[in-house]
Order: structure tokens, then C-alpha cells, then sequence
């Protein structure tokens, strides 16, 4: 067991571990040789690198390869990150949503790479980003299939009873929008900058606008392209789906105002969730919520989630700046993040824009 991990051949979608982002190797490789069964052969590491925040990993002994994560070096926020919320997730939900991996193991101790960590089964496959895989260029509308399979799979998850899968408590669905609110905003606290006042301004008016609503279905939290994984090949349905440490028990519109923040729409200005998924000839954010709604059985339009999208917009734009504020402590090597902080104003503004056309107390659906 050597000091330095050997590198394996990198993919699509690994790459040699990023300067800076070393962790101890050999006491992971003890901790999973000890932890996980079945493992020998060499070990070996490389880094899924287009993650903005958790640390992940692909750790390879012999022939088996595992997914490991941990938090990102430095400042947590309250509530984020939480690697033992997204092992009790994954370690139960993919009885019932096989878009789920399997969690293996769960570490706590600390003095083992510095902070706790998630190790779980790999799955092979493609995530998108800002244009559709070659190998799947042969389907008729390939883009179209990814964005109706996205929205399908949200609506599956949707569908779980909690209860059944063991997760009935795992959040507290009545005032879990107002909670939404004021936990972001005091995130937002946290990271503000002068000259972004708006990001203020928007989270007073949601909060004066919040819909008077609860259900307490299992919610993502983060729901977007980039945290789903297909087949190769395939388009249409979404065989995983990743980042769930800030998985809870809520109101499911939320994760859907999430993914439609994120999604492009034709002839918008401004900053970009996403850049580059508009070229993917997705459906439009009407479509998706049809394909969404129709899937459980709702009666739902685009005008009913503009407070939804308005969060999730909002949200992203205080992520953003928290992720730049990592970069202005020194606390990432990752020179995309000090990028991370120019388009949080114009985000904010988009959210008040959504927010113009909410009617208080409007039609709601379940």
C-alpha cells in the first residue's frame, strides 16, 4: 500500500484527482478493505471533477469499483453536505426507486480522511451536460427523450411512499417551505456581498408569498440534468441519480421549481442555471411539467410553479455564491468556482421576475 494513490485510466466522466483534493489513501483503502466485502486486488483512484461542492471519488480495488464522497475541505453550511442523511437514504430507497445506488458503507470517524464519508456501489453510464453523447446522436429527438425521462423519474420519486421504505421521518413536511425560506436566507447571510441586495430582497418576498400547502413526499432537493445518469445509449429513461445529502421529507413542487429553474427556456435573457443545456433540443418547460403531471396524475401548469421556480432560482443563486466564497477563502482549487459569484445577482432578479406573476394564495395542486 503505497502512499500515493495509483491512477486508473480515466473516463468520460473521471479524471486524475484534482491538486488539492488528495485525501489519505492509505487509510481509506484500509477502512474499505475492512468495510466493504469482497475487495482485492490493487487500489487506485480517480475523481468525478465536474461536481461544484461534495468531493467525489471513484475508487477502484481489483475489479470492483466504488463511489466515495465527503464533504468539500473548509466552511460547511448548516444542513449541507450531510453524508449520514444521504447514506440513510441511499442505504433504503433503492428498494423501491432503482434509481437509487445502493449505499455500502457509511464513516463517521473523521481522523480517516478528515471528515465523514459515503462510500456506495458505482454504476456505469453517461451524464449529460452541454450536448447529447454521440452514442445516443442515432435517436430521433434524442434531446427531447432526456428531458421527458428527466422529468419521469422525478415524478417516480414522487411516488414512493416514505413509509414503505423505512424513510417516514426523515424530514418534517408541515412548514417545510417556510423552513426553506428562512434557512436560506440565513445561508445567504453568511456569504453576502455588497451590491447583491437583490438576493435579500427576493427571499422577503417568498416569504410573503408562500403558498399554503404541505405533503410530505421525498424530495431531492437539488433535481437537475447533471445529477442524472442514463445508458449509454439510451435516452429515455434515467438509470440513476446522484446528490442526496440534502434529501428530506417535503413538498414535492419544490423539487420540481428546482429542475424548471435549471432548464432552458426560449428567447430568456440573463444568467443561465446551466450554460450550454440549451443546445440540447430539450423539451420546453411547459412540456416538462405536462409529462411531470400527467405521470402522477395531477391537474398542474407552468403558472402554478412560479413561486416553485422562483425558490429553486433563488437557491441556485445563493449556492453560487457560496460556492464562490469556498474560492475567495482559499478553501477550493477548483478555478471554476471563482466564476461561481458573477451571475448571482442577475439570478436573483430572474427569481423576482418569476415572482411578479405568483398570485397569493393561488391554485395549488397536490
Amino acid at each position: 500500500m503505497s502512499e500515493t494513490a495509483t491512477s486508473a485510466e480515466a473516463t468520460t466522466e473521471t479524471a486524475p484527482v484534482r491538486a488539492g483534493e488528495e485525501l489519505d489513501w492509505p487509510r481509506l483503502e484500509a477502512y474499505l478493505r475492512e468495510h466493504v466485502d469482497g475487495l482485492e486486488g490493487e487500489f487506485s483512484v480517480l475523481q468525478f471533477p465536474r461536481g461544484s461542492a461534495n468531493l467525489t471519488y471513484q475508487v477502484t480495488i481489483g475489479d470492483t469499483r466504488l463511489v466515495v464522497r465527503r464533504p468539500p475541505f473548509g466552511q460547511v453550511a448548516p444542513g449541507a453536505h450531510d453524508m449520514v442523511r444521504e447514506y440513510r437514504v441511499l442505504s433504503k430507497l433503492h428498494a423501491q426507486f432503482d434509481r437509487a445506488p445502493k449505499a455500502l458503507a457509511l464513516c463517521e470517524d473523521v481522523d480517516v480522511i478528515g471528515a465523514p464519508f459515503l462510500v456506495s456501489e458505482y454504476r456505469s453510464g453517461v451524464v449529460i451536460w452541454n450536448e447529447i453523447p454521440e452514442t445516443m446522436a442515432h435517436h430521433a429527438d434524442a434531446g427531447r427523450a432526456v428531458g421527458f425521462a428527466v422529468a419521469e423519474a422525478l415524478a417516480d420519486l414522487h411516488d414512493v411512499d416514505p413509509e414503505a421504505v423505512g424513510l417516514g421521518d426523515l424530514g418534517r413536511p408541515e412548514g417545510y417551505l417556510e423552513r426553506q425560506v428562512g434557512g436560506w436566507l440565513k445561508r445567504w447571510a453568511a456569504v453576502a456581498e455588497d451590491g447583491k441586495e437583490v438576493v435579500t430582497e427576493v427571499g422577503e418576498r417568498l416569504r410573503e408569498l408562500l403558498p399554503d400547502r404541505a405533503s410530505g413526499a421525498i424530495i431531492h432537493n437539488d433535481f437537475k440534468i447533471d445529477n442524472c445518469q442514463f445508458a449509454v445509449d439510451q435516452p429515455d429513461r434515467v438509470t440513476s441519480v446522484f446528490d442526496w445529502d440534502m434529501a428530506t421529507l417535503g413538498d414535492p413542487l419544490a423539487d420540481l421549481g428546482t429542475l424548471l429553474n435549471y432548464w432552458p427556456e426560449e428567447g430568456a435573457q440573463g444568467a443561465i442555471a446551466l450554460p450550454g443545456i440549451e443546445t440540447l433540443g430539450l423539451p420546453t418547460k411547459a412540456e416538462l411539467v405536462e409529462r411531470y403531471a400527467a405521470r402522477r396524475g395531477l391537474d398542474l401548469t407552468r403558472e402554478d410553479l412560479l413561486w416553485y421556480e422562483a425558490l429553486g432560482c433563488w437557491k441556485t443563486a445563493i449556492i453560487m455564491q457560496q460556492l464562490y466564497m469556498r474560492w475567495v477563502r482559499g478553501e477550493s482549487t477548483d478555478p471554476r468556482m471563482g466564476e461561481r459569484g458573477g451571475p448571482v445577482a442577475s439570478l436573483a432578479r430572474r427569481a423576482l421576475d418569476l415572482l411578479d406573476g405568483v398570485q397569493p394564495h393561488g391554485r395549488n395542486a397536490s
